[in-house]
């Protein structure tokens, strides 16, 4: 069923008890032409551009837990493409123009907000550095604006701008970024896919990777053995573990990032504000709630509960960009697995492993990139070779040094 005002009419007439199951639970069969590993937001993308862009339907998506439950519903929703290295920044902007079209692309609602990304700035010398990014994403045809702490004033007015250790000079707003209802774009691409003829198995775990004369020929799973012709990988914070089963060994450490949200509130902040002098962000959801998160907790780990010091961490950043919030109740906190890389950028590329192909090392930036990411993918995998936009993200940068460090951090993934 197609959603329109034509069918959510006819579904009122009789209670809304007429709507279908938004994707189909299919039998699994013996083999695939793709199956891709990894039933999140960069999975189920991919497997419905292989379906619409590459014609190829015979994909089977294979999940561990359910549709949403992995980092695509444990993020905070932001979408921006301010970036400024070349590898960097068209990958990120092509995925914001795919955000721009997708509810219409995907014909479902992800409540796509495009209400601003601003960074604050507190010195002479980050202002240069933001003046730095903002002329590159311009020259590269990206909105970006320089802003005085006046025109910060009238964007945020709730915050600290007096703030004697970190006073609020100003800020580098991108217009076009935003937020964007995380499980909602689970939820649209699995829809989407199954539209096209994709299969998607869930609680369906991955235990082993058959490789036959060094290519991989299907998987192995608790219902048994399905071969393809190729498998693509896109399991995040797992993303080393898995790879580790064709003997590949990735550089890639796993974090944990952890997220917040506040009781709902009246009408707080429009956009999104990043603080400055630390590692933390804020924004509001539909419902009210603050929605907010800071750095990684800095050991390793695969589990999806963030530790206290990262709490106290986080909230001292927050009482110290925007004091009010110092009288508002946390309602809840989670995290989710990070797959750090030892530059910050991403992995998207061919393997070792003759058809097997590779998506991961996403840190931060996973959830704003998952459109481009699965366009990427797709075409990576369809193509036997990666597209323009991700030509650059590969595992061979690390071995000769070619390496995309945006945030200049050195090959340390607990600082990127």
């Amino acid at each position: 069923m197609r959603y329109s005002v034509f069918s959510l009419a006819r579904a009122a007439l009789n209670g809304h008890k007429s709507w279908p199951q938004a994707w189909r639970d299919h039998a699994l069969r013996d083999r695939y032409r793709v199956i891709v590993v990894g039933g999140g937001g960069h999975g189920l993308a991919t497997a419905y551009y292989l379906a619409k862009n590459h014609n190829i339907t015979d994909v089977l998506v294979l999940e561990r837990g359910y549709i949403g439950g992995g980092n695509v519903g444990r993020n905070t929703t932001i979408i921006r493409s301010n970036y400024m290295l070349p590898a960097n920044e068209p990958f990120y902007e092509h995925s914001l123009k795919l955000w721009e079209g997708l509810a219409q692309d995907l014909n479902f609602n992800m409540m796509v907000s495009q209400r601003g990304v601003l960074n604050l700035y507190h010195s002479d010398s980050q202002r240069d550095a933001f003046a730095r990014r903002g002329n590159a994403m311009r020259l590269c045809g990206v909105d970006a604006e320089l802003l005085d702490v006046d025109g910060v004033r009238k964007y945020a007015p709730l915050l600290d701008f007096d703030n004697a250790r970190f006073p609020v000079q100003g800020g580098l707003l991108q217009p076009r970024g935003g937020t964007v209802r995380h499980d909602a774009v689970a939820w649209g691409y699995a829809r989407a896919a199954d539209r096209l003829g994709v299969h998607i198995a869930q609680t369906c775990e991955v235990t082993g990777l058959v490789i036959e004369g060094g290519r991989v020929a299907g998987v192995e799973t608790p219902h048994g053995r399905i071969l393809a012709d190729k498998v693509g990988l896109a399991v995040a914070g797992n993303t080393s573990l898995v790879a580790q089963m064709a003997g590949i060994e990735l550089p890639i450490e796993t974090h944990l990032l952890t997220a917040f949200v506040s009781e709902g509130l009246k009408p707080f902040i429009d956009g999104v504000v990043t603080f400055g002098a630390g590692h933390f962000y804020l924004s509001q959801s539909d419902k009210g709630g603050l929605v907010f998160g800071g750095d990684l907790d800095g050991y390793n780990s695969y589990s999806q509960r963030g530790g206290l010091a990262e709490i106290d961490h986080v909230l001292t950043a927050g009482i110290a960009m925007v004091p009010a919030m110092s009288r508002v109740r946390m309602l809840r906190h989670w995290a989710g697995r990070m797959d750090m890389t030892m530059d910050g950028s991403p992995i998207i590329c061919t393997t070792p492993v003759e058809n097997l192909f590779l998506n991961g090392g996403w840190c931060y930036g996973g959830f704003k990139a998952t459109p481009a990411s699965g366009w990427c993918f797709a075409h990576t995998i369809a193509a036997g070779e990666p597209h323009p936009l991700n030509r650059d993200f590969t595992i061979e940068r690390f071995r000769t040094g070619r390496v995309i460090d945006e945030k200049g951090a050195g090959p340390r993934p607990w600082l990127q």
